[in-house]
């Protein structure tokens, strides 16, 4: 037998799918749903927690919950002059820091040197879609804050030229943060992608930590081998 949560997240979620609660509708209150149901606030919540954990629901904060929109899928490809950021909308913000915590081993740099962060946002329409913290160090960072296809471009032609980058890919949950920045379920995983990349004398000179929720993202990384006269396979 279902425990009450789960009978509740079931009948959202069936009036979710026959379309008697819209996409974009925002549900009755907490409290309004905890009478229908007859359950306590914690109850209810822990039903909707259930909800937002598949991305049918979301909570946005002093609002309420709404039934989310069908999210657009896209693909992080890997590699030079890739940025974060796919063809969405993006903000940006620039911020001078001192590197701390795992950054200095991260840019190869002594604790507290100075870098510039680049906090990038995207959204798809009004919701957010990624995140991502590029941390440069501050005698290479750009004079303005540059967009994503400026980004792209400072990657694949840099002076002195990439001899490496290197991406970590893992998935864990959110930080509150996080999803507050998102507007996900600190339920939901996401993927969690550290790129490191290094010029030809040896600097690092960008390391960036890219968060992409699990519900609308996937990684792509291809490998290219060589035959034996040294062309690549079809």
């Amino acid at each position: 037998m279902p425990s009450r949560r789960h009978a509740i997240a079931d009948d959202l979620r069936q009036q979710i799918r026959t379309g008697h609660f819209k996409a974009g509708e925002r549900l009755p209150s907490e409290a309004q749903l905890a009478v229908r149901y007859t359950v306590s606030t914690p109850t209810l919540r822990s039903a909707l927690a259930l909800l937002q954990g598949e991305g049918l629901v979301e909570k946005i904060h002093g609002s309420g919950n709404y039934v989310r929109r069908p999210l657009r899928r896209f693909t992080y490809v890997g590699g030079v002059g890739t940025s974060p950021i796919p063809s969405l909308q993006a903000t940006v913000r620039t911020t001078n820091v001192e590197a701390h915590g795992d950054l200095p081993a991260l840019l190869n740099v002594p604790p507290l040197s100075p870098l510039t962060e680049l906090l990038y946002v995207t959204h798809d329409g009004k919701a957010p879609h990624s995140l991502a913290r590029i941390y440069i160090p501050r005698d290479l960072a750009p004079a303005a804050c540059p967009s994503p296809a400026q980004m792209r471009v400072r990657l694949a032609d840099p002076c002195p030229p990439l001899s490496e980058i290197q991406e970590r890919l893992g998935a864990r949950l959110p930080t509150q943060e996080e999803s507050t920045a998102l507007r996900i379920s600190t339920s939901l995983p996401v993927l969690s992608l550290t790129r490191v990349a290094t010029d030809t004398t040896g600097r690092v000179v960008e390391a960036a930590l890219i968060v992409l929720p699990g519900d609308r993202a996937d990684a792509l990384f291809t490998t290219c081998l060589l035959t034996d006269e040294g062309t690549p396979t079809e």
